[in-house]
């Protein structure tokens, strides 16, 4: 994953961020979160191939399972083979 560049139709998706200034290797995790709860299948597939199945699940098994939409966690446990998220208890903010 040398030079990853982040397609124009992810702007919608990172509307509260400076595009521009995104990128695509650093931000994988929120790029990941934002595409996965509301992107297209297009989207998915661009996630799939610059980070890979293995890459997706890693990046999830680091984020709180409360940053999924639910519908968006079991499409993606079925399509992505994700079975194991990071529960975050109760009043750890």
């Amino acid at each position: 994953m040398e030079s990853l560049t982040l397609p124009e139709t992810f702007r919608p998706l990172l509307w509260s961020y400076d595009f521009s200034r995104i990128d695509p290797l650093r931000h994988k995790k929120t790029i990941i979160v934002q595409a996965l709860n509301y992107g297209t299948l297009a989207q998915w597939r661009w996630l799939v191939e610059s980070y890979g199945r293995d890459g997706i699940r890693d990046a999830l098994a680091h984020i709180p399972v409360s940053e999924i939409k639910p519908r968006s966690l079991r499409l993606a446990s079925l399509l992505l083979g994700v079975d194991r998220l990071n529960y975050a208890p109760r009043g750890t903010h």
